[in-house]
């Protein structure tokens, strides 16, 4: 296997290891192929977040959107992956659509900073993602209340060969600092978590930048980070939460929408909105 972990930042990964957008073997060492594409999308009126995944042969989807003003959480998951699609891939995501019932979505994604891509070992095998900040317009419709999206969020690409048990705490979300400059954020301890080449990532004005290791408190309310005094504070508004044990294949999620505060290594916030999630699987 080549040496791992590998970063890159601003241009494509280059690894003899199958990746996308290339095709990847649905098994390798003795390990199934998991994939997902997942956006989080953050506006003062309105918090959307969904996910298409395939494990192995079983596909889902999840969707969830925060209306802020009267704090009312809407989502669903679908096992059939119809009700959630993205228009391209890796740099070039650029749509995303949800029709869910109670949930409609239309949004076009650009680009709003460097994407990073990590290749790590896992269990006996590897693992992929790819992060993109990305500012996003368009039209989401919650029950029939029309709304027009204008947000900044961040796209999570991932796949790999994953352990039999996977655990993660990770957090993404969008603000600012005093100056104004924007800040996003991608961080994470459980996968794509080493010390020099990880996935954690704070993005100022679109510039990507390492972050040192975090530690996450369980309750979800504060990220530390290893050698520095910046504390990142979580103060929650809605949470999407599911567990669902099928046997060989179970988990247990968390993923509390709301706003942050307090600082990341070298930038203190003047506003932050986001998700942290907790995410606990056997597949």
């Amino acid at each position: 296997m080549a040496t791992l972990p590998q970063r890159s930042t601003g241009k494509p990964l280059e690894s003899a290891l199958p990746h996308p957008p290339g095709p990847m073997p649905l098994v390798r060492d003795r390990r199934p192929l998991k994939r997902w594409s997942y956006a989080g999308l953050f506006s003062e009126e309105l918090m959307l977040c969904a996910a298409r995944v395939q494990i192995g042969p079983m596909p889902q989807c999840f969707w969830a959107v925060v209306e802020r003003g009267p704090n009312r959480l809407t989502d669903g998951t679908s096992f059939t992956g119809r009700p959630v699609g993205f228009r391209g891939h890796g740099p070039g995501t650029r749509g995303l659509a949800v029709s869910a019932g109670e949930v409609e979505a239309a949004v076009e994604l650009e680009p709003a900073g460097e994407p990073v891509e990590v290749i790590s070992p896992h269990g006996r095998s590897y693992i992929w993602t790819m992060k993109l900040p990305v500012r996003a317009s368009g039209r989401v419709a919650v029950a029939g209340r029309p709304y027009e999206l204008e947000a900044r969020g961040l796209v999570d690409l991932s796949a790999g060969y994953h352990a039999r048990r996977t655990a993660w705490s990770w957090t993404c979300g969008i603000g600012a600092d005093a100056g104004g400059r924007e800040l996003a954020w991608n961080v994470v301890a459980g996968v794509h978590d080493d010390a020099r080449a990880s996935e954690r990532t704070l993005w100022t004005d679109g510039v990507a930048r390492e972050l040192p290791g975090a530690l996450f408190d369980q309750p979800l309310e504060r990220v530390d980070f290893l050698g520095d005094p910046a504390q990142l504070d979580f103060h929650s508004e809605a949470e999407r939460a599911r567990r669902d044990d099928f046997g060989l294949v179970m988990s247990d999620y968390r993923q509390p929408f709301g706003s942050f505060s307090g600082s990341l290594p070298g930038a203190e916030l003047a506003w932050g909105l986001g998700v942290m999630e907790r995410h606990d699987v056997r597949w």
